[in-house]
């Protein structure tokens, strides 16, 4: 029986004639007859009988106009299901995700998603493991997956971040930890430690890390394995454990002041929250899908829900809209071990100035906060690859130029002066003499007044003019040396004032040397603290010459050759680095400690992003200024000794693509 012969006998039955039944239905009369007949062969009974040349209904004819309409009924709430399935209103949308983002992450998600779909039928599915997970995406047991691991070493998953998330030590609120603003890991290894078991996503994060910090799980006193949340929160309220874990998982107990989380420096960044999908899916409905037919009536609930994601994103407040967030890299489902019995030992030698501050972010922030390790490349030719670090800080640049020449170090953090002399050996026939190459600045300072020349507070002298026959003392090879030469060069007074070498600073006593001059050039933040210590002050600096200062960092033409995702891995790390400086807080107070200086001191000198109004600072800069450049090597080389400035070829030393391969964000 079709739904369609049913509407043909109601309308029959309504006129009682077929006729009238087939000018509504706007067919002929011989097909309303061969309808009917057709209904009543198929129930086997008549529906009508016939009175002279009226039709009356028959018993079963009766019931059928009775319970007829209501077949109608479904067959239009049928469609009109279909259609609104087609628009999105209803459907189903099986959700995985793992405890942490179910405890933390996706709730406010999904209320607000079901508050728009009421219609959608939501199943969050919770995972106890990340492996879990990935199966169920894999074998199509849910539609989509929220994960803290974004599954990158299998081809048939695609993820997409969302949102960062942040790890960091818990502890109870009374632990003698508790009060602590920053811990290393380093720090913590004698410490009892609780942690989930192996296969959920944080301690693959911790032991990810752990590996590429070459610390052993072993090195840890005590850790305790549990395979609930409930139990790790019970050792550290109870037992004074340490816990490691994301915001989301104990966001409530953290909210409430029962636990604390305090930060780890070998965690500084955030990581990522992945939106995860088949491959096969994510083509289909996120490539072939853009971000308006996503929000529109005909999206299907997993459209819906990832519009409503990347909604939520749009309206979280930036507080640094102009920087581009900086997290990191999820870790591998499966952590590699170096297993081969020869694997490739790759030493890198880094040359840099943990003193100086403009150059904090390219030395002693990544050394702290552990960046390099973490973003040196583990894939494809170096999946074996084991690496040495020796960072090798200095006070000054001349080592380092000496060190990059002789093939000692492998990369250097210099500043402008130190940073041409590193290049101008570079077509030098001499086979000892190693070539650098250019890949990035460091910090620049616009207004070059971050170099300054001072005097005794007892001085008489008042300006650069009346240095004549005297002596100044500066460190040779540095910025600072560079910006005397030039001033001397063109005040006319570079034959008439001596050069005398100023040689190992000390960071608390810069001056306090035997050396006796009439002036002291340095560069900050070393005429920042004789100043601050009342015993000097600033030469007048209208008659120095002033260019815009720049830190840089250079790399042995060899590595760049050989080994050129090691040098992009650097970037990361210094990009890294940046962005920690200028979206914490607490920055200041951690580089103030580490490097014995005020935290004015350092926020006087090193500043996260360039205000007009704020001269005589640094700033953090990648970009390099071939611009500037160009102008220092213009001055000094008329200056003698530096004719060989004018050797450098800089479109081969200055090799911009390293920087802009870092830069791109999908090959983090």
């Amino acid at each position: 029986m079709e739904v369609y012969q049913v509407k043909v006998f109601l309308e029959v039955a309504r006129h009682l004639s077929f006729t009238e039944a087939a000018d509504a239905l706007n067919l002929t009369q011989p097909a309303v007859s061969a309808k009917i007949k057709s209904l009543e062969t198929e129930l086997g009974t008549d529906l009508f009988y016939r009175l002279g040349r009226k039709i009356q209904l028959t018993e079963v004819g009766q019931f059928l106009l009775e319970e007829g309409p209501r077949l109608i009924d479904v067959e239009n709430q049928l469609f009109a299901k279909v259609e609104e399935i087609k628009k999105g209103k209803f459907g189903n949308l099986k959700i995985g995700c793992t405890a942490a983002i179910a405890n933390g992450w996706l709730p406010e998600i999904l209320f607000q998603y079901r508050q728009q779909y009421p219609g959608i039928q939501t199943q969050c599915v919770v995972f106890d493991s990340a492996e879990f997970l990935y199966r169920s995406i894999t074998s199509s047991q849910i539609d989509i997956g929220i994960s803290d691991i974004s599954f990158a070493e299998f081809s048939e998953i695609s993820a997409t971040p969302i949102a960062p998330i942040h790890y960091s030590l818990v502890v109870a609120a009374n632990h003698p930890l508790a009060n602590q603003s920053w811990l290393s890991l380093k720090e913590l290894q004698k410490e009892r430690w609780v942690m989930l078991n192996t296969g959920s996503p944080s301690r693959l994060v911790f032991e990810s890390r752990l590996t590429e910090l070459g610390i052993n799980f072993s090195d840890f006193a005590q850790v305790e394995t549990v395979d609930t949340l409930s139990l790790m929160r019970t050792y550290m309220m109870q037992g004074d454990y340490l816990g490691f874990a994301s915001n989301f998982e104990f966001k409530s107990e953290c909210q409430s002041g029962m636990l604390v989380a305090i930060p780890l420096q070998e965690f500084a960044l955030s990581g990522n929250v992945f939106l995860v999908l088949p491959k096969r899916l994510s083509q289909s409905a996120i490539a072939d899908s853009s971000s308006q037919n996503r929000r529109s009536r005909n999206s299907n609930p997993m459209q819906k829900f990832m519009a409503l994601v990347e909604n939520c994103q749009e309206q979280q407040p930036a507080s640094f809209p102009h920087v581009t967030p900086v997290r990191l890299r999820s870790p591998n489902l499966i952590i590699r071990s170096n297993s081969l019995q020869h694997p490739e030992t790759i030493d890198l030698a880094i040359g840099i100035q943990n003193s100086t501050i403009p150059t904090v972010t390219a030395g002693l922030v990544i050394q702290r906060l552990g960046l390099l390790e973490h973003f040196l490349p583990r894939e494809g030719r170096y999946s074996s690859t084991q690496y040495r670090i020796h960072w090798c800080d200095f006070s000054t640049g001349a080592p380092i130029i000496q060190g990059l020449h002789s093939g000692q170090l492998d990369i250097g953090v210099l500043g402008d002066y130190p940073l041409l002399l590193s290049a101008i050996q570079q077509n030098n026939s001499s086979s000892e003499t190693r070539q650098t190459r250019l890949v990035s600045f460091v910090s620049t300072n616009p207004d070059g007044s971050c170099n300054a020349v001072i005097v005794p507070n007892k001085s008489k002298l008042q300006s650069i003019e009346d240095l004549r026959g005297g002596v100044i003392a500066v460190p040779f090879s540095s910025s600072a040396h560079g910006m005397v030469m030039r001033s001397l060069n063109s005040a006319n007074l570079l034959n008439e004032v001596k050069l005398a070498s100023l040689e190992n600073s000390n960071i608390t006593q810069p001056f306090g040397y035997s050396i006796q001059a009439d002036g002291y050039a340095h560069f900050a933040p070393f005429h920042d603290i004789a100043y601050r210590q009342g015993k000097f002050r600033y030469l007048p600096g209208d008659n120095l010459n002033m260019l815009p200062a720049f830190h840089g960092v250079v790399v042995s033409a060899e590595l760049a050759e050989q080994y050129p995702e090691v040098v992009i891995a650097y970037l990361k790390a210094l990009s890294a680095a940046q962005y920690w400086y200028t979206i914490t807080p607490s920055a200041l107070s951690l580089i103030s400690q580490w490097t014995n200086l005020d935290a004015e001191i350092v926020s006087q000198i090193l500043s996260n992003v360039y205000h007009q109004n704020q001269p005589g600072r640094f700033f953090c800069e990648m970009m390099i200024r071939p611009d500037w450049i160009t102008q220092h090597i213009a001055q000094l080389r008329l200056v003698p000794g530096n004719e060989g400035l004018e050797t450098i070829n800089l479109d081969r030393w200055i090799q911009t693509e390293f920087l802009h391969q870092s830069q791109n964000l999908s090959s983090w």
